[in-house]
C-alpha cells in the first residue's frame, strides 16, 4: 500500500474525530459559552448538516483543479476553522467554524477516497478504502475518546487546538507525499461525471449504502438506554461496552478491506444478513446482560465490514466520474446516518421501548438485503448477455 494512502487515512483519522468529538464536550461548551446544551448540541447537527450538503457542492465546484490541490485547500479550511474555534469567544462563532469545518472535512473526504482507489491497482482497491474508512473507524475507537480526556483535564479548547495541529500535520503529509501528477491527479468534466447517474444500478447501490448505514445507526444511537435501562448494565460500564462496538468496527473494516477486493457483493450480503440476525437477538435478549455485550462487538464488525465494499461498488458502477462517486458515498452514508434516529425515536416513542430501535434495524437491513440481492441478480444477468455476444 502505497505511504500516501497512509496519509489519506491520517488525514479522515483527525476529520473523524473532529465529526464525533463535540459529544463528549457538549457540557464544557455550554459551560463556557453561556448556552444550553440544547443548543451546545447544535454544533453537532451543524456539523453533520454541513458534511450533508458541502460534499456533492464541492465535488461539482472544484472540477477544474486537480486532486491534490482540493485536498490541500479542504485541509486548510479545515485546520484553520478548528483554531479559530479554539480561540472563539463567542458562541455563534463557534458555531459557524464548525460548518466551515465540515466543509474541508465532507471535500477532502470526497476526493481522498477517489485518490486512494487511484493510487493503487484494481485488485488493492478494497484495502486501499479500508485505509480511507479505518481512519474514520479509529477515531471512534481512539480519537473521540482522547478528545473527551484532553477537553476534560484541558478545557474544549485545548481539544479544538489538539485537532487543528493533527490536521496541520496531516496537511504537510499530503502536500509532501500524496503525488500530484497522474491518475490520483486527473482533472475530469462536470457533464461526463453527471452522465454516470442516469444507470440504475448505481442509483439502487446508493440506496444500499443508505439502508446499510440506517441499519447500524438506528440501534447504535440508542445504544447507551438499551444497555443501561434494558439490559441493566452499570452506567460506569458503558464506555467500555461501547469500545467493544469501536473495537469490533475497527477489525470489520480491516477484514471488510480484503474481502471487497475478491466478493464484494458476497460480502454485502452476508454481512447484512449477520447484521439482521444480530440486531433481532439483541430486540430479543436484550433483558440479558451478557448477551447484549457480545451482541455490541458483533454490531459493530458487521456494521462495518460492509463499508469497504459499498463504497467499491458505487466506485465500480461510477467508473468515470470518480470525484461525484466520492462525495455520492458521503453523502449516502449522511443520509442513513441523518434519518435513522429520528426513525427509532419515532418507533420508541410509539411502541414505548428502547428495543423498538433494533427492530428498526431490523427492517431497513432486510430492505437493504434485497437491494443488495436485486444487483446481484442484474450483475449475473449483465454477465449472461455479455458472454452469449463474445
Amino acid at each position: 500500500m502505497p505511504l500516501a494512502v497512509y496519509v489519506l487515512g491520517l488525514s479522515v483519522f483527525s476529520l473523524g474525530t473532529s465529526e464525533f468529538m463535540v459529544a463528549g464536550l457538549l457540557k464544557m461548551i455550554s459551560d463556557d459559552l453561556g448556552v444550553t446544551i440544547a443548543e451546545a448540541g447544535l454544533l453537532v447537527s451543524a456539523f453533520a448538516v454541513g458534511m450533508l450538503v458541502s460534499a456533492p457542492l464541492v465535488a461539482v465546484t472544484a472540477f477544474r483543479a486537480s486532486r491534490k490541490s482540493i485536498m490541500i485547500v479542504m485541509l486548510a479550511i479545515f485546520s484553520a476553522s478548528h483554531l479559530v474555534g479554539a480561540l472563539a469567544p463567542t458562541y455563534e462563532i463557534l458555531f459557524v467554524t464548525r460548518v466551515l469545518s465540515a466543509l474541508g472535512c465532507a471535500g477532502f473526504w470526497a476526493v481522498a477516497a477517489a485518490s486512494a482507489i487511484m493510487l493503487v491497482p484494481p485488485h488493492h482497491r478494497g484495502r486501499a478504502m479500508a485505509t480511507i474508512v479505518g481512519g474514520l473507524t479509529t477515531a471512534n475507537v481512539l480519537g473521540v475518546p482522547a478528545g473527551t480526556f484532553v477537553g476534560g483535564h484541558g478545557g474544549w479548547r485545548l481539544t479544538f487546538l489538539s485537532v487543528g495541529l493533527l490536521s496541520v500535520l496531516a496537511l504537510v503529509g499530503v502536500i509532501i507525499l500524496v503525488p500530484g501528477s497522474g491518475k490520483s491527479n486527473t482533472t475530469v468534466r462536470l457533464g461526463a461525471e453527471l452522465n454516470v447517474y442516469r444507470n440504475p444500478r448505481l442509483w439502487l447501490a446508493i440506496a444500499t449504502i443508505v439502508l446499510a448505514a440506517a441499519t447500524t445507526v438506528a440501534t447504535f444511537s440508542y445504544l447507551s438506554p438499551i444497555l443501561t435501562e434494558v439490559s441493566g448494565l452499570p452506567e460506569g460500564w458503558l464506555p467500555g461496552v461501547l469500545s467493544l462496538f469501536g473495537l469490533g468496527s475497527l477489525v470489520g473494516v480491516y477484514i471488510g478491506g480484503k474481502l471487497a477486493d475478491l466478493k464484494p457483493i458476497l460480502t454485502i450480503a452476508s454481512a447484512l444478513a449477520a447484521l439482521i440476525l444480530v440486531c433481532a437477538l439483541l430486540a430479543i435478549r436484550a433483558s440479558d446482560m451478557h448477551s447484549s455485550i457480545i451482541l455490541v462487538f458483533f454490531m459493530g464488525f458487521l456494521g462495518f465490514v460492509t463499508n469497504p465494499a459499498l463504497n467499491i461498488r458505487i466506485f465500480a458502477l461510477a467508473g468515470s466520474a470518480p470525484t461525484l462517486a466520492g462525495a455520492t458515498c458521503v453523502t449516502a452514508f449522511n443520509v442513513g446516518i441523518a434519518l435513522a434516529p429520528w426513525i427509532s425515536g419515532r418507533a420508541i416513542n410509539a411502541w414505548e421501548s428502547y428495543t423498538s430501535a433494533a427492530w428498526v434495524s431490523v427492517a431497513c437491513g432486510s430492505v437493504a438485503f434485497v437491494a443488495v440481492l436485486a444487483a446481484a441478480i442484474d450483475d449475473r444477468a449483465k454477465n449472461k448477455r455479455v458472454h452469449s455476444t463474445a
